[in-house]
């Protein structure tokens, strides 16, 4: 009988690990030090539970000791489980078939290696490790009596705490990573341990996982490469007006004002993939928004400052660029919340020089606000103020931390797996590098939008947020309006975005995508990718138009295209930047989305 054979075990070069192992002490010492002398300066000011889990899950624990019966159902069902999946173990060890118990999600990456299938150990370990995840989440999820907020709060940080204890996070419990290393001598971890090292120098001391390849990007060069001009500027926006492709151009420029939370060119990432260049290339005269990216300085600017500095100061732009009055507008996330003020400001002056309105994943109800909410309390928006009365914003990391957070093991997890216990270099992936180049947020704008949109939700009350003396009420909206969501969006989930549909009272569009918040919008036509619903009807219930509506094969870029033109059909001369009354600043995509934080 033939022995099977092992991976053949590599053993490391005694001097280069000596030399790894010394790099690596050296520049922990050098860590602990900063650690230790930034702590001394900033003390441990904080509280203790910054997020506000403990009372939460105390609240959940005097509620669930008050149903001891349900509690022990609970444990017996568990233990009925693990008594299952032991004897379906012991058949498969001793040669039998047995059927799984349960089955990862088809969309879970984590136990993708053959070996969780195929080996009876670790397909015991990850059929545990479900079957307890489960048990866990849905105790939690049973436990009667809590409000809303703290029942949120457990749910989510319980789910945190299942992701984090999976058995492909940990060496010895993860099949590829035990062999990747016997195969290399354990060279991956050491690898990966150096860079561990370099993520925390990269964050002063903060743990910064690393996603992608920084130095495989640069913006300008490879990626937000449409060609423009730079043709106007002020503290907080500069204006960029794209080189037209056609030979002639729609009438109507088209306005995009782009969320300030990361950076416009998520919408012009590359030129495969770019909602940019596309828009060019159909006949559109393109003007985009640029957002500073805010420091101290820029503390007092408001949610007010914004909308007048932003979109109001980019129509007179337009206006001395291409002589026109009338315009369409693009609102993306955040930057679709400004525009839903703007129109209805707008609408209070007698304004309409914005004719048609589009909004990417767009809340003005914050109702059903999805997992964000959770970070929204009154104790976590007292500590975010303290932490930006002190600096004059919010750093942009805490914010990406946050939307990292929604989705741990796709944007967590699966990093640490791989640049830590693999020890291999992230893949360079223009989003990812996107993702990574955060912004600030200015003190006195966060914390007006915080407070008056997600805690309050004052903005659906006619009257109850006042902009530039105005009181702004969305119901006088009466501009024809495109709303484009995304049915796996967790930062604005479609449910949200679809009440708008009952607020303008224009008329309104409403269009579902497939995949999330940004999968969902970036979705070009050549790239034959998901679908998208529609329904030319909008009914009260966004449960209802998905039941009407209609699925369509690809990107809804087209569907917008032919709502988009039909209104900015007449067509004239093209227009180039810098040639009009307003001379080129700089080449596109200008030094405000350049300036990079991290």
């Amino acid at each position: 009988m033939a022995e099977t054979q092992g991976p053949e075990v590599k053993l490391p070069d005694p001097v280069e690990m000596s030399r790894a192992m010394a790099r690596i002490a050296e520049r922990s010492q050098r860590l602990v030090t900063e650690f230790l002398s930034q702590q001394a300066t900033d003390g441990m000011r904080g509280p203790s539970d910054p997020f506000n889990i403990g009372q939460a899950f105390l609240e959940m624990t005097a509620k669930m000791m008050t149903d001891p019966t349900k509690m022990v159902q609970a444990q017996m069902s568990l233990w009925h489980d693990y008594m299952t999946l032991w004897q379906r173990t012991t058949q498969r060890l001793l040669g039998q078939e047995s059927d799984p118990m349960i089955a990862p999600a088809k969309d879970d990456k984590r136990f993708k290696d053959a070996a969780w299938d195929e080996n009876t150990l670790f397909d015991y370990i990850k059929q545990s490790y479900l079957l307890t995840a489960r048990w866990l989440q849905g105790t939690v999820k049973s436990v009667d009596g809590l409000d809303e907020k703290s029942a949120k709060k457990v749910d989510f940080y319980t789910r945190q705490f299942v992701d984090a204890m999976a058995p492909s996070n940990f060496v010895v419990t993860n099949p590829e990573v035990l062999r990747t290393t016997v195969e290399s001598g354990g060279e991956n971890l050491v690898k990966g341990l150096e860079n561990m090292l370099k993520d925390l120098e990269r964050g002063k001391g903060q743990l910064r996982i690393s996603m992608t390849d920084y130095d495989a990007f640069k913006v300008g060069k490879n990626i937000a490469v449409t060609p423009g001009k730079v043709i106007y500027q002020n503290d907080l926006i500069q204006v960029i007006q794209y080189n037209p492709t056609t030979e002639q151009v729609y009438k109507r420029p088209l306005m995009i004002v782009p969320p300030w939370i990361n950076k416009f060119y998520i919408l012009d990432l590359r030129e495969k993939n770019s909602f940019l260049k596309w828009a060019v290339d159909q006949g559109f005269t393109v003007f985009v928004m640029s957002w500073v990216n805010p420091d101290e300085r820029l503390a007092a600017k408001t949610f007010e400052d914004y909308m007048l500095e932003g979109p109001l100061a980019t129509l007179d732009v337009i206006k001395k660029a291409t002589g026109e009055d009338e315009v369409s507008a693009i609102g993306y996330c955040l930057g679709g919340t400004l525009l839903a003020s703007t129109l209805a400001y707008m609408a209070n002056k007698g304004d309409d020089r914005i004719k048609s309105a589009t909004f990417f994943t767009t809340m003005t109800d914050f109702t059903e606000a999805g997992e964000l909410s959770v970070f929204i309390d009154e104790e976590q928006i007292s500590m975010l103020e303290e932490k930006m009365n002190k600096t004059g914003y919010l750093d942009g990391s805490q914010m990406a931390t946050t939307f990292n957070l929604l989705r741990a093991n796709d944007l967590i997890w699966s990093f640490v797996v791989n640049n830590y216990l693999l020890g291999k270099d992230p893949f360079p992936f223009d989003l990812l590098y996107w993702n990574s180049d955060s912004t600030r947020m200015p003190a006195a704008m966060h914390s007006f939008y915080l407070r008056n949109m997600y805690q309050k939700n004052l903005l659906i009350k006619a009257g109850g947020i006042t902009l530039n003396g105005v009181p702004i009420d969305l119901t006088s909206i009466k501009t024809p309006s495109y709303f484009v969501s995304a049915r796996e969006d967790h930062i604005a989930p479609w449910i949200s975005t679809y009440a708008a549909t009952q607020i303008f009272s224009g008329p309104v569009k409403f269009v579902l995508s497939a995949s999330g918040h940004i999968a969902g919008i970036i979705n070009p036509p050549a790239a034959n990718k998901y679908c998208y619903w529609t329904n030319p009807k909008t009914p009260k219930s966004p449960d209802a138009f998905l039941q009407g509506a209609t699925q369509n094969p690809g990107s809804w870029w087209t569907d917008w295209s032919k709502w988009a033109i039909k209104p900015a059909a007449d067509k004239v001369a093209a227009r180039v930047p810098g040639t009009g009354a307003l001379p080129a600043i700089e080449d596109a995509p200008g030094s405000y989305a350049q300036v990079r934080i991290t």
